[in-house]
């Protein structure tokens, strides 16, 4: 009997709603079954690809006997965090030469986020975090969680499948001064909208002046564009001008690492002598949480980052994984485009990233499960990365009966 356990008053919990499309994709037997749900790339034959660099440099590691298991400190691998550091600020960065920066090695971008989060509910004087709508569904958990209150800014706008630029500086121009401000890097998860170079100017300026503090999430340099230092621009102008900022980086998607959990948080602050004791309170958040992170995955990136034929080999192959996903928006785009299914489809095209945000409606996407067993989360969000050129004529079929069916 289960009531005689301590337990038994605990209620099921729902599916996560992104992980649970994989659920459900995984019990169906149709041999059409496609889950454009994932956030994770695969290959044109649909299967998860290991980079031929990171093989390598696993190998590297397997040889090399002066490799260790011992403890890495609690901020991590120091070389994996200096590096990561000048991938996402620049070689050059002003910030890093004049040791302004401090960086830990952190459980992937998930983990950077808590532990960044944790560290401002705990020393900084705004508990209110704002957040894009919509914005990845971790993010509200994570900061909350942390102690922080969370409010949202408008980003996306449905009317145009692009961005809603006014509404985003009214918000942000409302929020109270020193308000942390959550911004996705580059490459917006769910809807793969991004502001423009100039945009970003303008929210930078309305940030500064309003004493706004920015926490980027970093979760897709290189895979938007294939151009690793394009991507981390928006960025790079927040550190130009000598404010400070915090930034979450992942490697799970631009190096494909996303079972080892590798990532960095880093802190920008006014002075080296700020940083060092920033750095001193991360410690003490890590400590109880995890003690110190992992050194396998870190060990990859680090002995990636710092040889140049490494390094040049990954900029090859990532390039390769952002230019297939770009193809797949054109080969939908253009699919949809010949069958001439009804509405306006070029925000396929236009936005960037591993996500698009089809505007397609939860009705629509039950319709597709159950009549074409295509898996994605009900808001409407596909994995590029999902789909292939085989796949693309019937997710058009699908997307083209959805529309005609509920308009």
């Amino acid at each position: 009997m289960d009531s005689d356990s301590v337990f038994a008053s605990v209620v099921r919990a729902p599916e996560d709603p992104i992980l649970g499309v994989t659920v459900a994709y995984n019990k169906d037997t149709s041999p059409n079954k496609l889950n454009l749900g994932v956030g994770a790339y695969r290959t044109e034959e649909g299967k998860p690809l290991v980079l031929n660099v990171v093989r390598k440099a696993e190998q590297h590691l397997v040889n090399d006997q002066s490799q260790i298991k011992e403890y890495l400190p609690i901020v991590g691998l120091a070389d994996f965090n200096k590096l990561s550091a000048k991938l996402i600020f620049g070689a050059d960065s002003p910030a890093i030469q004049q040791n302004r920066v401090t960086t830990v090695q952190c459980l992937s971008g998930t983990g950077s986020l808590r532990v960044g989060a944790e560290f401002l509910a705990k020393h900084y004087h705004q508990l209110t975090i704002y957040i894009p709508t919509p914005t990845w569904g971790n993010h509200p958990k994570i900061f909350n969680l942390a102690g922080l209150s969370v409010k949202t800014y408008r980003y996306y706008d449905p009317a145009t499948r692009g961005l809603n630029f006014q509404g985003l500086l009214e918000d942000l121009g409302a929020a109270p001064s020193g308000a942390i401000v959550l911004l996705h890097a580059c490459a917006h998860n769910p809807t793969g909208v991004d502001p423009t170079l100039e945009q970003w100017e303008q929210i930078r300026k309305l940030m500064r002046s309003k004493g706004l503090l920015p926490f980027f999430d970093s979760a897709y340099q290189g895979f938007a564009s294939g151009n690793l230092d394009a991507d981390a621009q928006p960025v790079r102008t927040f550190v130009a001008d000598g404010g400070e900022c915090l930034a979450a980086q992942s490697y799970a998607k631009n190096m494909g690492l996303y079972g080892e959990r590798v990532g960095a948080l880093s802190i920008v602050c006014k002075t080296q002598d700020v940083a060092s004791r920033v750095e001193s309170q991360l410690k003490l958040v890590i400590r109880p949480m995890y003690s110190n992170p992992p050194i396998h995955g870190a060990s990859i990136v680090a002995t990636i980052l710092k040889d140049s034929n490494m390094y040049n080999e990954w900029t090859v192959e990532l390039k390769a994984m952002a230019d297939r996903i770009i193809s797949m928006r054109q080969q939908l785009y253009d699919a949809l485009s010949a069958k001439g299914t009804p509405g306006d489809w070029s925000h396929i095209i236009k936005q960037i990233g591993m996500f698009t945000f089809t505007g397609l409606n939860s009705e629509q996407v039950a319709f597709m499960t159950k009549e074409y067993h295509i898996y994605m989360t009900s808001d409407g969000r596909i994995s590029m990365a999902g789909l292939s050129s085989k796949t693309v004529p019937h997710l058009t079929d699908a997307i083209h009966a959805a529309v005609n069916r509920f308009g």
